[in-house]
């Protein structure tokens, strides 16, 4: 691993060929496991105290690193929450892409949604674009990507059940599993959960009912078209 000293000082190019592209190629091309590091202390920050917790100090702390590195890698906070939220989107985007295409789509869909670390990101990032239009913009981006991935696979899945599309549109379902798993997430961190296990009890009946139990053979996936 190259030394703080040379990555705080790389090597300056030829006078007139220094540009902000060829900066940020460098950046890019540096260290990966030096960004890695820095990433994996904000993320561990985000989870255990909230994205207010994510400071340039207190990642330098966590990762050991000196805290210009954060702004060689990243420009700024703001950088570092982009990669940090693009990291993990991407991340994401493959769990649930390989989640939809299981026997058990809603099942897998539903647990993927009440997954609570991926959820408590998801509340910190949401919080945090509300302050920052740079995060706002991704977490729109991203929000946009999950839900097509989510729409193009489950639109043909309910068709395949018998649902009515016309009555229950793909979309509605969707959102309601969302929210519903979201606003238990933000219940259960205030100590509150009055109510939470009938609704979940309804949503699972109601999977059940098109799916059978988890990772059980029903008659409905044989029915069902590709």
């Amino acid at each position: 691993m190259h030394s703080i000293r040379r990555m705080i000082k790389p090597r300056r190019a030829p006078a007139g060929k220094k540009t902000k592209e060829t900066a940020a190629r460098r950046r890019r091309s540096g260290s990966t496991d030096t960004r890695a590091v820095l990433l994996d202390a904000a993320e561990a920050l985000l989870l255990e105290a909230g994205y207010g917790a994510v400071t340039s100090r207190r990642v330098r702390e966590r990762a050991g690193t000196n805290s210009a590195l954060i702004h060689y890698y990243f420009e700024s906070m703001d950088g570092l929450f982009v990669e940090l939220l693009r990291r993990g989107a991407e991340r994401g985007l493959e769990r649930q892409a390989a989640a939809l295409q299981t026997a058990q789509p809603l099942w897998a869909l539903w647990d993927g949604l009440r997954d609570h670390i991926n959820n408590v990101r998801t509340v910190e990032f949401f919080a945090l674009a509300h302050h920052r239009p740079a995060i706002r913009a991704e977490v729109v981006d991203y929000s946009a990507k999950y839900r097509q991935q989510q729409l193009d696979v489950l639109t043909k899945v309910l068709a395949g059940y018998g649902v009515n599309v016309a009555t229950w549109p793909p979309v509605t379902i969707i959102l309601m599993m969302g929210s519903i798993s979201l606003l238990l997430l933000i219940e259960q961190g205030m100590g509150f959960d009055v109510g939470h296990a009938e609704m979940t009890a309804v949503v699972e009946r109601e999977i059940r009912a098109l799916e059978g139990d988890r990772w059980t053979e029903h008659p409905a996936l044989a029915r069902r078209t590709s």
